[in-house]
């Protein structure tokens, strides 16, 4: 029996031959076909199996050997998408393939495409072709077995990859379709052409392109045979079969295919999908459980496309846009406040010279709040108080300038002293070891002998200083620049001093150790009997008692050599005459030896408050311990909190520091009282 149905062009994948290549003739041979069997997935029903038959008299060469032409990837409705065709009458049939030989325009644009042909890169080609008549049969396999024995290709393109067999290529115009006529018959006229009758009479719509446009699917013509019912007769058992109405079975299937369709995209279009996704899912005939697994696969990789950290999520190979707009407007701000500490940035560019009453409208603007007609002070309150960026532009431009101000400050004592970070509030306990229990020999046959670490044990822990700075509505309207820079700045100035006060009170208060000593002490060997004036040879001598320095054991010499030579500011001259390198007296009695040069000086006003005249030798900490300070872990500096004002109309600005430190063995430290 036959039946006529409706198909589109198809599409099967071919194979370049570089190495047959002609540069000056620019021909090369292609294989277009050869017969193998690919499965095929029909509108309705199940897969199929389908063979392309290479007798000569089944395929239809005249539209090839007619010029037919050679396009890029399948474009039928651009001129400049052909870029050749094939060669007149050379379109052929040679052992069990199709083959042909195609010449390529000369056109500039279809060069490269040309040269990379024949460099080997581009070897994907694919036919497409109408099939006229399938014979229809039973595959060993259990799927059905169409076999065109009656068809004609029309067209060779090149595609970057191989076609794939079961899905068609998409196209920007309604399906073209045409007839084709699907063979089927009684057993008799089954055996003779070597196939298997089926059971049933089983029908199949070939859809194989799909339009961009999901409604296209109502459009393209279908047309469809539906597998028929079986009823048993109760009185005869006759089987008779019933054949629902044609008709309203292609207008449910049509129902079907929209409402996939039309689900598919709209999911794509809400999860924000890219359009390709939800194309190829049409195009594919995917079931709709199928999609929606792919579509939550889809969203879960997008997803790992952005790191999140600790403040702001950034999307991979870029940055957020409000983010990189915070940025520009706090940069334009610092820029305005210390043009050569903040230099300009050329995203920064378009903000400068914008009042701090411009740059509140402009963020609440960003955020879509229309402030047409607000009086300043409306603005000002709603910049403040909203979701815009404006607070933490104040924020960032705030703790730029009480960081900066706290970095330039000159905090001496971190030459000799030692950082370390503080896990919580809680007392810190630092041991300070002894010497390491000296080895003594083994005899033959001799044991080993235990010794013990020595060891004195200093505690401290870290306190909370704070300060709560308030930008107000007022600073808005006034564009008082200076309020969020200049009072920020002297703030991180305070802090950093702060911490200098903290240490270098260590050093003149003389605080008492574990063994309830002072800091120095004659009994710790770090205190000079007599004051001496600032000399090579008060040096000498102060560098001659570290060096004698005991350990626990008090017997164990730890030559301990000073690397900082410590004085109030009244001095510093004189000791940076002692250590200059290049200074050579002419009296060579003058001459300040090498191991005196090697000190370097550190000159600390806060000295003078207690003494002009004393003067200190500091080991490297790395050689031993002497000032140990500490930070809470992760608070490392000033910190910076910010929050929408309660007590005041704005926003306030927490300043806060966590902080302690505490002197760990005099043993690195020596004080002259000085003359």
């Amino acid at each position: 029996m036959d039946k006529t149905i409706e198909l589109p062009a198809m599409r099967r994948a071919a194979e370049l031959a570089p190495n047959s290549a002609d540069k000056e003739a620019r021909t090369i041979d292609v294989v277009w076909s050869t017969g193998a069997r690919v499965r095929r997935q029909p509108f309705l029903g199940d897969p199929y199996d389908e063979d392309l038959s290479l007798d000569p008299d089944h395929v239809r060469l005249e539209r090839l050997n007619g010029g037919a032409p050679f396009l890029k990837v399948h474009e039928t409705g651009e001129l400049n998408a052909v870029i050749g065709s094939v060669v007149p009458d050379s379109a052929r049939l040679e052992n069990g393939q199709g083959i042909a030989t195609i010449r390529f325009s000369e056109r500039d644009e279809v060069e490269p495409i040309w040269r990379d042909i024949v460099d080997g890169h581009i070897r994907a080609v694919s036919i497409g072709y109408q099939v006229h008549r399938y014979e229809v049969s039973k595959s060993e396999a259990g799927r059905e077995l169409w076999r065109a024995i009656d068809w004609t290709p029309f067209e060779i393109s090149a595609v970057p990859v191989g076609a794939d067999p079961a899905a068609g290529f998409r196209s920007n115009h309604t399906t073209q379709t045409h007839e084709c006529v699907v063979q089927r018959g009684d057993a008799e006229d089954c055996s003779k052409r070597n196939f298997t009758m089926h059971d049933d009479d089983t029908s199949i719509t070939e859809e194989n392109e799909m339009t961009e446009d999901a409604s296209s699917v109502e459009d393209a013509p279908k047309t469809q045979e539906v597998q028929g019912k079986r009823t048993l007769d109760q009185g005869n058992k006759t089987p008779e079969v019933q054949k629902p109405d044609a008709d309203a079975l292609v207008t449910e299937a049509r129902e079907i295919e929209r409402e996939r369709v039309s689900t598919i995209f709209d999911l794509a279009s809400k999860l924000d999908l890219e359009r390709g996704v939800a194309d190829d899912l049409v195009k594919r005939g995917v079931s709709l459980d199928e999609a929606r697994k792919i579509i939550l696969d889809q969203v879960a990789t997008k997803s790992e496309e952005t790191r999140t950290f600790s403040q702001v999520s950034v999307p991979l190979g870029g940055q957020d846009e409000r983010v990189t707009r915070r940025q520009a407007v706090s940069n334009a701000l610092l820029h305005r406040y210390s043009p050569t500490l903040f230099p300009l940035e050329d995203a920064a560019r378009e903000y400068r010279g914008m009042t701090l009453m411009e740059l509140a409208r402009e963020s609440l603007a960003n955020v879509g709040e229309n402030t047409r007609g607000m009086s300043r002070d409306e603005v000002a309150t709603r910049a403040l108080h909203s979701t815009s960026d404006f607070p933490e532009i104040l924020a960032a431009v705030t703790n730029k300038t009480l960081r900066q101000a706290y970095d330039v400050y000159p905090r001496t004592f971190t030459l000799f002293c030692r950082q370390v970070l503080a896990t919580d509030f809680k007392a810190m306990h630092r041991v300070q070891l002894g010497e390491a229990p000296q080895l003594l020999k083994v005899n033959e046959s001799g044991e080993f002998k235990r010794g013990t670490l020595g060891e004195s044990k200093e505690s401290y822990r870290i306190e909370t200083y704070g300060r709560v700075v308030a930008i107000t509505r007022q600073v808005l309207i006034n564009d008082d620049l200076d309020a969020f820079t200049r009072i920020p700045a002297m703030y991180g100035n305070s802090i950093a001093q702060l911490e200098s006060d903290v240490v270098w009170d260590i050093v003149t208060a003389n605080p008492a150790m574990a063994d309830n000593k002072a800091l120095f002490h004659g009994d710790h060997k770090n205190l000079a009997g007599t004051g001496a004036a600032l000399s090579v040879d008060a040096v000498g001598a102060a560098r001659a008692a570290m060096a004698k320095q005991t350990g626990m054991d008090k017997k164990t010499v730890l030559n301990i050599r000073p690397s900082f030579l410590i004085v109030p500011a009244s001095l510093e001259l004189k000791a940076e005459q002692m250590v200059a390198q290049n200074i050579v007296p002419a009296d060579t009695a003058n001459v300040v030896p090498q191991s005196i040069r090697t000190l370097s000086p550190i000159s600390e006003p806060r000295l003078d408050a207690v003494s002009e005249k004393a003067w200190y030798l500091a080991a490297n900490p790395n050689q031993i311990d002497t000032i140990e300070y500490a930070y809470l872990e992760g608070q490392q500096g000033a910190y910076i909190e910010t929050r929408n004002g309660f007590d005041v109309d704005g926003v306030e600005i927490k300043c806060r520091l966590d902080f302690g430190a505490k002197a760990i063995d005099w043993r690195g430290l020596f004080k002259n009282p000085g003359a």
